[in-house]
């Protein structure tokens, strides 16, 4: 069975620790990542909003640069995938399929010509924002002002729809979501977000967001954060089980994987401590009844169908 998690944080992660991608300390490295089985894992690029707005193209090449660095050292275990046939090309060769995203859309500063030219640079998926407003759309955090997508921002999504990037709304208000969703001419994802249902954390999606979502033909990734899973902080795969349960009952089994944002978040659930340990989630679902069939679903084949329709 193939693994597909759409967002980690470890390339910044192992920048701060002065560290590698091999063998380290965080939550995932290479060795990791092919002893739990074939994985695609899609890297980000976080910009923190220190770096904005001046330093924020800056910082993402930074990011970007150092996540070649580690490829090139790590070429024979891992490589950069752009498209479908990639990951296919990849996985063949035993290596982890990498993908490359950047995680708030202040690095383009405002810019189209910026966004083309990270698209040459192998990013595949933009997070318009992330908690904060920038020159796309306002972020959760300042959604009590009711904004949503700006001009520009609107711009932005038919572009990356005209290029085969995939709009990633995690971070963003309500009001972005919902004018992405009349903007949007292609499926989006929601890359490390919950049900808000489960847990009313304002990060999560509420049923309305989850089945436009659906209809959209979109996949959220569910995200192993505690704060994101419930209300207490504490967590174990018991409330990541509560999560797939509500949105498979609501959207049904094509719109959900794993965005785990593993190095993005403080501490875990309680019995996963970091990538080696997500084969616990399959193993949790395969003893509630849940077919073959969409566990695989879950694992990879519905971010892995949006790849291959992205082109």
């Amino acid at each position: 069975m193939i693994i597909f998690d759409a967002h980690c944080d470890t390339i910044t992660k192992i920048m701060e620790l002065n560290s590698n991608l091999y063998s380290n300390n965080c939550h995932i490295d290479i060795l990791r990542l092919k002893k739990a089985g074939k994985c695609v894992q899609t890297f980000a690029a976080f910009i923190d909003p220190i770096y904005s707005p001046a330093y924020a193209m800056k910082r993402v090449m930074q990011i970007i640069d150092r996540f070649y660095i580690e490829l090139e050292k790590y070429k024979d275990d891992i490589m950069l995938c752009c498209n479908y046939n990639d990951i296919e090309t990849a996985l063949s060769h035993g290596k982890i399929a990498a993908m490359l995203s950047i995680e708030g859309g202040e690095a383009l500063q405002g810019d189209l010509g910026a966004l083309r030219n990270f698209y040459r640079l192998g990013v595949r998926s933009v997070c318009l924002t992330w908690n904060y407003r920038n020159e796309i759309a306002d972020g959760v955090k300042d959604e009590e002002t009711g904004g949503g997508l700006t001009p520009f921002g609107r711009q932005l999504v038919a572009e990356m729809n005209k290029l085969g990037m995939l709009v990633d709304l995690s971070h963003i208000s309500q009001r972005g979501f919902w004018d992405v969703m009349e903007t949007t001419s292609k499926p989006v994802i929601v890359s490390h977000s919950n049900a808000r249902k489960i847990c009313s954390h304002p990060r999560n999606l509420y049923d309305d967001q989850i089945l436009a979502l659906a209809k959209n033909g979109g996949v959220i990734g569910i995200n192993f954060y505690p704060e994101f899973l419930n209300d207490e902080g504490k967590a174990s795969v018991k409330d990541i089980l509560k999560h797939i349960e509500h949105i498979i009952s609501l959207a049904g089994p094509d719109h959900i994987g794993i965005g785990a944002d593993f190095d993005g978040i403080e501490k875990t659930p309680e019995d996963i401590k970091g990538i080696e340990n997500i084969n616990i989630v399959f193993e949790e679902m395969a003893k509630l009844n849940y077919s073959d069939e969409i566990i695989r679903k879950f694992a990879s084949e519905n971010f892995l169908r949006l790849v291959k329709n992205m082109e």
